[in-house]
């Protein structure tokens, strides 16, 4: 079946072109997004997703037309996985300025693509195997205002996914401009010292990822001891154990990096706990 995207409220083939090379998200990366889980027609998280998305195109200085709306979108999202069939979907929702050069954009106006894929596993799963990372060191992220959102200038996590595949890694590390671990190339990180699960404040420059907050929220209510702290690279090689997550896969255990070697146990009870029966 030939899968379908929306544009503007428009489905298109997903094949077809839609900007043209004046287009700014093109040119400069001026815009955002969000990747979202849909199982069984059920947006995951949805109040965040929308929380973060208009938040950000606050900041970016989008100016969204009255109908464009959180409810909207999410209309949007679910209109798209019936038309493809997806009942589990990974989902984008990229918005991007249109068409104009450097300092004289056309207008303000948040132009919407929403594309979906299958997605069979669908149920939150725990890897059996410990992921293996390494710190990506020849890009650093910027601590500001921005740091936060998932913008579309992502060339530095895009250059630290390419090397974790050179490198055969699972994932990659990034450090911050203060030289502290930041984030994964497509996961916020968490590790555990002394039985304490910690994660780097947003101040790090850490993208505020939807797993990340529900996480954060829900930890302490089940038991688990956790904080937010500046994590240094002699912090991540001497801690006893390392998670990513994500929206997505929500919880990957990582099994070593550099000449660290990690356990599994708090990981394994986060999981058992926080997400092995979601849905």
């Amino acid at each position: 079946m030939q899968d379908y995207l929306l544009y503007n409220g428009s489905f298109y083939k997903s094949d077809q072109p839609l900007v043209t090379a004046d287009n700014r998200g093109l040119r400069y990366g001026d815009g955002l997004f969000e990747t979202i889980k849909v199982k069984d027609k059920k947006i995951y998280f949805s109040d965040w997703h929308c929380e973060r998305l208009f938040h950000g195109m606050q900041l970016l200085g989008f100016e969204p037309p009255a109908y464009f709306t959180p409810a909207y979108l999410l209309s949007q999202v679910n209109e798209l996985c019936k038309k493809n069939g997806h009942i589990n979907a990974r989902v984008r929702v990229n918005i991007v300025r249109g068409n104009g050069g450097l300092y004289d954009p056309e207008n303000h106006f948040p132009n919407c693509i929403i594309q979906s894929w299958p997605l069979p596993e669908s149920q939150y799963q725990l890897n059996e195997a410990g992921w293996v990372t390494g710190v990506y060191q020849e890009a650093k992220k910027s601590i500001d205002s921005f740091s936060n959102l998932k913008s579309n200038n992502y060339l530095p996590y895009l250059m630290a996914a390419q090397y974790a595949k050179k490198q055969q890694w699972n994932d990659a590390l990034l450090l911050n401009s203060e030289g502290n671990i930041c984030d994964a190339s497509i996961a916020n990180i968490f590790i555990v010292r002394n039985g304490l699960v910690l994660t780097p404040p947003l101040t790090d420059g850490c993208i505020a990822g939807i797993m990340r907050r529900y996480l954060a929220e829900n930890m302490v209510l089940q038991g688990f001891e956790f904080r937010e702290k500046t994590i240094s690279v002699e912090d991540l090689l001497t801690a006893e154990e390392v998670f990513l997550t994500n929206t997505i896969r929500g919880i990957r255990w990582v099994q070593g990096c550099k000449n660290a070697t990690y356990v599994s146990k708090l990981s394994t009870a986060i999981y058992t706990r926080l997400l092995k029966n979601m849905g």
